[in-house]
């Protein structure tokens, strides 16, 4: 125990009562993920190689200047936005009403609404046939990265 003045404060340092000096203080190990949780990466989820699957609704937005990547945002580009895939990664996006599919390419970051998987860029939209809905339930598989 030791006892010093600092700036008029007395200040007094000593052992905690509850830790003995004999005894070595045990290290919690850590928990690995759950059990069906994907891993994460530097740039995202680390799926065990293509045909990873998700599931939800897709959006599409046809404005913006630049996307997460800083590449200049083109609506008529086959792109996508998804919150965590990592950039440049394919997916597939099938519509579940109908089967329709596009292969897009994420370069930037989003939807930011609960539900929705992914916002599409207006030509992928187009080709899906969703732009007069706004919205489409679909399935996404990653091809490759």
């Amino acid at each position: 125990m030791g006892t010093f003045d600092h700036w008029q404060a007395k200040i007094t340092i000593a052992k905690p009562s509850f830790i003995s000096a004999k005894q070595p203080v045990k290290q919690p190990v850590a928990a690995a993920a759950p059990i069906g949780e994907q891993p994460y990466g530097l740039h995202g989820p680390d799926p065990a190689g293509t045909g990873h699957a998700m599931k939800g609704i897709a959006s599409f937005y046809g404005k913006g200047e630049r996307t997460a990547t800083g590449e200049a945002f083109n609506p008529q580009d086959m792109t996508a936005a998804h919150r965590t895939l990592p950039f440049g990664t394919r997916v597939r996006v099938t519509r579940v009403d109908n089967g329709d599919s596009v292969i897009v390419r994420i370069n930037d970051r989003g939807p930011f609404k609960p539900g929705r998987v992914i916002d599409l860029s207006t030509k992928a939209a187009e080709d899906l046939g969703m732009t007069g809905m706004g919205l489409a339930a679909v399935n996404l598989e990653v091809l490759d990265r």
